[in-house]
């Protein structure tokens, strides 16, 4: 069993916990960032944050690890390989979530839907529903980070090594705006 006093130092080695002015997938501003890629640079730090997810699901007898391209490819790879399964990664085609590349969900399949940080959910629950619509059967949802503090709810059960309640803003009533900050940046994948 991972620590939060373990995860917190490998978010701050790995640098992954950035500050400024960002616009997140959610379409929310924040002063803060989670760069989860940064974990996946270093298999020694995706190696020991999966372990810790992979055990809460070792008994479900996982057929596929889910997650949507591009946050959570690497950590779909690192889960499967801690659980023995395949592993596919969804993608937008015309603006919606889809699976591409020859990877197929046959009815029934056992999935685990990953993400590497959830602060609404969003492209978790497009990803979950795309699932559901190939017959796929959703054992759980697994993060490294549960941006939401705790509040992130979804119909099946959810687990992260970390929850952070790190402050996000709707555009209109960004302090970070109203001091002037400039334009937020935007570092993470989907446009």
């Amino acid at each position: 069993m991972i620590t939060e006093k373990r995860v917190t130092e490998i978010l701050k080695e790995a640098g992954v916990l950035l500050e400024g002015h960002f616009l997140l997938t959610s379409g929310r501003h924040s002063g803060t960032y989670l760069q989860c890629a940064k974990i996946f640079q270093n298999s020694k730090y995706a190696g020991e944050l999966c372990a810790a997810l992979a055990e809460s699901f070792t008994a479900e007898r996982i057929d596929v690890v889910v997650g949507p391209a591009m946050g959570a490819v690497l950590m779909a790879y690192e889960l499967s390989r801690k659980l023995g399964c395949k592993n596919y990664f969804t993608e937008r085609e015309n603006g919606r979530m889809a699976l591409r590349r020859g990877f197929e969900i046959k009815p029934g399949d056992r999935i685990l839907l990953v993400e590497d940080v959830i602060t609404t959910g969003g492209s978790v629950m497009e990803t979950f529903e795309l699932i559901k619509s190939l017959g796929g059967d959703i054992i759980g949802i697994a993060s490294i980070v549960d941006r939401s503090g705790g509040k992130a709810s979804f119909p099946v059960p959810f687990t992260s090594v970390i929850k952070m309640d790190v402050e996000s803003f709707d555009p209109g009533d960004c302090p970070i705006c109203a001091r002037g900050a400039g334009a937020p940046v935007k570092p993470g994948s989907r446009k």
